[in-house]
């Protein structure tokens, strides 16, 4: 057992040797297997970004059913429980007259224009009660609309807020974007997947050239096959690692980047920027021990083949 142990550290020391003899060389290796890494992690992030945006843009989506002034607070809860049970909608919120108009409030910054308005009606609240209907599927909101506009209570409905088209077109135009990252994303990253591997392939060909001779001394002392290819597999291992460090520094300072840069402005642009690069910053935070170990696990298994397959094809013993 410490004879294993005391091989498979000098095949390490060896293979640690050689990734830094090899200089510029490792740099360029590491550097490949950085990028191919980085853009299919950028386009993985980007991809449940978009995710997680359609989710919210689905969530905020509700049918609004505004009654008339005169439908009682008890008949309106009446309705509810009715509409309840119904098997397409997910949850139902009581709105009363005070809570819109404190919700109104909320969102006009000068606070003395609402005091004067309702002074102006005389005092009287002019807002409706409402229900706020959010549906368990985006496809079920026309099913409820008609469902509520043949009931027996419709009469006591003014209006209905619902804009079936716009609410289309925001989720298919966060679907369209989020497939079409993802398509051109993991099309780049698997060319600099294959490029990489190739880089990688090359340097360890060159550092078994190196040590041609040295295999030959090593099968004529009885060295094992294992013992003279192991360097070469924890080279590869080394590739990968350092390339994935190299990765999570570099989406840290993109992500870091993007944040400062889009809360330098406070266009109406700029904030939807700004949200998106928050979105990514909290996104690569909160699930870091998680990214390290996939690009640790994927560095080391684009190293490995990359080491097996020189092995395979230029170390003849």
């Amino acid at each position: 057992m410490g004879m294993k142990i005391t091989k498979l550290q000098r095949t390490f020391k060896e293979g640690l040797n050689n990734f830094y003899r090899n200089g510029w060389l490792s740099f360029a290796t590491v550097s490949i297997l950085a990028i191919s890494l980085y853009i299919i992690s950028v386009t993985v992030i980007l991809g449940l970004a978009a995710s997680i945006v359609s989710k919210d843009v689905q969530n905020k989506i509700n049918v609004s059913v505004y009654f008339n002034s005169d439908v009682q607070e008890s008949k309106i809860q009446e309705i509810k429980n009715k509409l309840i049970g119904y098997k397409e909608i997910k949850s139902i919120e009581f709105v009363s007259k005070d809570q819109a108009l404190d919700q109104l409030k909320k969102t006009i910054p000068n606070k003395d224009i609402i005091p004067k308005a309702l002074e102006i009606m005389g005092g009287e609240n002019p807002l409706l009660a409402a229900l706020v209907i959010n549906a368990k599927s985006t496809d079920q909101y026309n099913i409820i609309v008609k469902a509520i506009n043949g009931a027996s209570f419709a009469s006591d409905i003014s209006y209905i807020d619902y804009n079936e088209e716009a609410n289309k077109v925001a989720i298919e135009r966060f679907t369209t974007i989020a497939r079409l990252v993802q398509q051109v994303g993991l099309t780049l990253g698997i060319v600099f997947v294959f490029i990489g591997i190739l880089i990688t392939f090359n340097a360890i060909r060159l550092t078994m050239y190196a040590h041609k001779q040295e295999f030959e001394i090593m099968r004529l002392v009885g060295a094992s096959n294992i013992y003279i290819r192991m360097p070469f597999i924890f080279e590869g291992i080394f590739y990968g690692v350092a390339s994935a460090f190299g990765v999570m520094i570099a989406l840290f300072v993109t992500f870091k980047f993007l944040v400062q840069t889009t809360s330098s402005s406070i266009s109406e642009v700029t904030a939807v920027n700004f949200y998106f690069a928050h979105l990514f910053m909290d996104f690569y935070l909160s699930h870091f021990f998680i990214i390290l170990p996939a690009l640790l696990v994927s560095g080391v298994a684009l190293g490995t083949i990359s080491a097996a397959i020189a092995i395979r094809r230029y170390l003849k013993i």
